[in-house]
């Protein structure tokens, strides 16, 4: 199909449903995947639910409605549609469009037009940032939806030095030296005053443990650790990792991914509500949920698709995340992707990302 399609279910979201699920096509009989593949389509289309008039007419089989309703209603009760409370007709749940991406779609190749209007624009103009932003406005143009393109890694801030220096009572301030040399400090209260020696000893632990590391990559190191081993840390280290993660939202940089056409969503129905649109832009400023998903990717072979509450974060649920990485010489600087509605055309995103993704890559090897 399309590589290797990534899956991080939360498993606290699959077991609050009792119902057996089926992940395989082969578990589903030939007719009620007909059936499902149909109501997709129509869903993709439309974007309304599907009734079983509408479904027999699309899915071309001579079939009563009585029928038809039975096979719906087995969908259902597998867990692959759903029957929203304003209608008769029935939508696609997340599960129904995981097994719709993995087993039924036929990805198509790209319309030539649109091949020659990424291949124009994506031209190296000497300036690899003007690049990475000319990619990201394709992505949106070209698919109607939000496009997003991580800066390459070696364009990133990256940690030099942390020093801690003692203050009246428990306050500490910590100072985060990034890139070229540009300082980032920030005044912490700790649970326990720290000697200056015990602050000296933190500050070369982590130097020397994060040194020449992205910024994000530190960040989300730092967050891994304290949950995974807070218990059975020196106290003092898991005070010093504590100090350096707060220090650490000072230092965020908001240029290390580039968002495009994030407006577009608002041309959705199910995404246009007041209080959807504020949660996705805020998200989109923040930036940190949508990096720690392109993060997850960087190690990923092929297109990867995280469709709903796939993502893990619940204001992505009416979405899917689309992406692939770029790379030059075998090395991997990148992820770039869409971000649109759960009910996005992935016959015609998925070959988007991935011919905008090689053309990227071709064009960042002309650097000197």
């Amino acid at each position: 199909m399309c590589g290797h399609l990534f899956i991080d279910v939360s498993e606290q979201t699959r077991a609050n449903d009792s119902r057996r699920i089926p992940t395989k096509a082969g578990e589903i009989n030939e007719r009620a995947l007909h059936f499902l593949k149909a109501l997709i389509e129509r869903h993709i289309r439309d974007g309304q639910p599907v009734g079983s008039r509408t479904l027999a007419k699309d899915a071309g089989l001579d079939l009563s409605p009585a029928t038809v309703r039975n096979v719906m209603a087995d969908l259902e009760d597998m867990g692959l549609v759903s029957s929203p409370h304003t209608s008769s007709g029935r939508v696609p749940t997340v599960s129904g469009y995981r097994l719709f991406v993995d087993s039924l779609l036929t990805v198509s190749p790209m319309e030539q037009d649109d091949v020659n209007v990424l291949r124009s624009g994506l031209e190296f103009n000497g300036d690899p940032k003007a690049l990475i932003e000319t990619a990201s406005r394709l992505l949106s143009g070209v698919t109607h939806m939000a496009g997003l393109v991580m800066v390459p890694r070696h364009e990133r801030d990256v940690f030099r030095q942390i020093e801690f220096v003692s203050l009246s009572g428990t306050r500490v301030l910590a100072i985060l030296v990034t890139g070229e040399g540009e300082v980032h400090n920030r005044v912490i209260y700790t649970d326990k005053a720290c000697s200056p020696a015990q602050l000296q000893q933190a500050s070369n632990f982590l130097t020397e443990m994060f040194t020449g590391q992205d910024i994000n990559t530190v960040r989300r190191r730092l967050v891994d650790d304290l949950k995974r081993t807070h218990r059975h840390m020196d106290q003092l280290m898991a005070r010093a990792m504590e100090m350096a993660q707060r220090v650490m939202e000072t230092a965020e940089h908001r240029d290390d991914v580039l968002i495009a056409g994030q407006t577009n969503l608002m041309e959705f129905e199910e995404l246009a509500t007041m209080e959807r649109l504020k949660s996705l832009f805020d998200a989109f400023t923040e930036k940190r949920q949508i990096l720690d998903l392109l993060d997850r990717c960087i190690e990923a072979d092929g297109v990867q698709i995280f469709i709903g509450y796939e993502s893990g974060y619940e204001l992505l649920d009416d979405c899917s995340l689309v992406t692939t990485t770029y790379r030059v010489e075998n090395e991997v600087l990148g992820v770039l992707g869409v971000i649109g509605p759960t009910r996005m055309d992935y016959q015609r995103v998925i070959p988007v990302v991935d011919v905008t993704a090689k053309l990227l890559a071709a064009a960042l090897r002309q650097q000197p």
